[in-house]
């Protein structure tokens, strides 16, 4: 069996993320610790919370340079709402932070007329196909719960986005590097398959 390492940072809804890929046949590990990251076949990054906490705490246990080492180096990496926010340069929640840098943007604040977050159900635009969206269609909806998104550098790098007053990117990625800014986990058969087309990546 393939290994697949759920990055335990002390943020997150891990075991609701852990139970997703069991549901789908996987085995995965919620770990923090080096070793087993860089023995994994795959990493998923989740995350619930602020920027500065999540980086800080990655920072503190090494984790940040294991999963840069490791996505570097080609393993398929998935990073999850905050997940996914902590795969750009940098944040403006709370200050001015910098991030994984393995995606070119900057997270901001929602600026909109709109409840902020952004809790509950939202459509998806797919602009560009990419592994993790394999056989989803137009405008399947999805979970979110966020007042912060991405920023992007490069439209390359989006896959599917929602409206929420401005283009919200939604799924971005980066040859192996893969980021969902809504809960895949708490998204239905949608989110499901998703996460099952990751795992697909790796078995």
């Amino acid at each position: 069996m393939k290994k697949l390492a759920i990055v335990d940072y002390g943020m997150g809804n891990l075991r609701s993320v852990q139970k997703a890929f069991e549901f789908i046949g996987a085995e995965p590990l919620i770990t923090s610790k080096i070793e087993e990251i860089k023995n994994s076949d795959a990493i998923v990054l989740p995350g619930v919370g602020a920027f500065p906490d999540a980086m800080k705490n990655l920072s503190e246990l090494g984790l940040d340079k294991v999963m840069l080492d490791e996505a570097r180096k080609g393993k398929p990496f998935m990073g999850i709402c905050l997940g996914m926010q902590l795969l750009f340069e940098e944040s403006e929640e709370v200050r001015t932070t910098k991030g994984l840098g393995l995606i070119e943007g900057k997270v901001k604040r929602l600026q909109v007329d709109l409840k902020i977050p952004q809790i509950g159900w939202n459509n998806l635009n797919i602009s560009k196909p990419c592994a993790v969206l394999k056989d989803t269609k137009k405008n399947e909806y999805v979970y979110f719960v966020h007042s912060y998104y991405a920023d992007l550098k490069k439209e390359d790098n989006l896959n599917a986005y929602c409206n929420y007053g401005v283009k919200v990117p939604a799924v971005v990625s980066s040859g192996n590097i893969f980021g969902l800014q809504f809960h895949p986990e708490k998204s239905g058969d949608v989110g499901i398959k998703m996460l099952k087309n990751f795992w697909e990546l790796i078995k």
